[in-house]
């Protein structure tokens, strides 16, 4: 059953999220994928995320569903024009995927190609509109298709530090909704009873919403999160139990897998984000039950 169907039919999907390499050795990616068959219900790839050149999202995709793994791919007009972007699209969709998650492009601070310039020609919602139109049968400047592209869209509500921020994110995902996105991925979730919280509000969105699952590696990267991410709510409770454990990147493992195991009666779903360590997905989905 493909991730549409379940979501239609409100089953709990698990997705995890494996970067392409920044090179042309697979087999990393693939061991990866090949270890998770079976275990999740798609693997979402992001295309070149923080402005790191890496073999790109559409190629990764491919790649996946070539292993019998349902994908979705991170799409956004950071990068590319709105010609070159249909021009994806329709490959995509030739190429066998039909998942979509369309994304704000993050800003180039970080990139390892700072000469880049950014495109950003067209934003969120008009990427959104773009690939509505791409399904009617027309491209964006009117003309008719030579066959019409299907496909099942996401979009992301971005971390927000307090109520005000939580009440304008989910009116950009009300517009993102209007335009054509059938399923929401909500931030990372580092407190069950704040996001609890958060489902109270968001639950009136009408479509599926699948929480972002962070794997914490260290008491660095916790302690990190929880001073330059003010709505990220890491207790000191989770930093004290990273820094006593015996095992510091086992303690995170258990950590996100009790976080998964706990949504599964909150939301239709998680996406899994390791950051590098895909080779700790299987332990993850150990310790949820998966």
């Amino acid at each position: 059953m493909t991730i549409q169907k379940r979501l239609q039919n409100r089953e709990f999907v698990v997705l995890a999220e494996i970067n392409t390499p920044k090179g042309v050795d697979i087999s990393r990616f693939m061991t990866d994928a090949r270890h998770i068959k079976g275990r999740v219900d798609g693997v979402v790839v992001p295309d070149m995320d923080n402005g790191v050149m890496r073999m790109s999202a559409m190629a990764g995709g491919v790649l996946i569903q070539q292993q019998g793994i349902e994908a979705l791919i991170n799409v956004y007009g950071r990068d590319r024009n709105r010609m070159a972007l249909q021009g994806d699209l329709l490959a995509a969709h030739v190429l066998g995927i039909q998942n979509l998650i369309v994304v704000h492009g993050e800003d180039m601070a970080n990139s390892d190609q700072r000469d880049a310039l950014p495109v950003n020609d067209l934003d969120e919602l008009g990427l959104l509109s773009a690939i509505k139109s791409l399904g009617s049968g027309k491209d964006m400047a009117g003309f008719d298709l030579d066959g019409n592209p299907e496909f099942f869209v996401g979009c992301h509500i971005a971390p927000f530090a307090n109520d005000e921020g939580l009440e304008n994110e989910l009116e950009l995902a009300r517009g993102k909704i209007a335009a054509g996105a059938r399923f929401v991925i909500a931030p990372p979730v580092f407190d069950i009873n704040r996001f609890e919280t958060f489902m109270q509000k968001a639950g009136n969105l009408n479509v599926p919403v699948i929480p972002t699952v962070f794997l914490i590696k260290s008491v660095a990267v916790a302690r990190y999160i929880s001073t330059n991410e003010p709505g990220s709510h890491i207790s000191e409770e989770t930093i004290r139990r990273i820094r006593k454990a015996s095992d510091r990147e086992m303690e995170g493992v258990r950590i996100a897998g009790e976080t998964v195991a706990a949504l599964k009666k909150l939301a239709q779903g998680v996406l899994i984000q390791t950051m590098g360590w895909e080779h700790r997905l299987s332990a993850i989905l150990d310790v949820a039950g998966i």
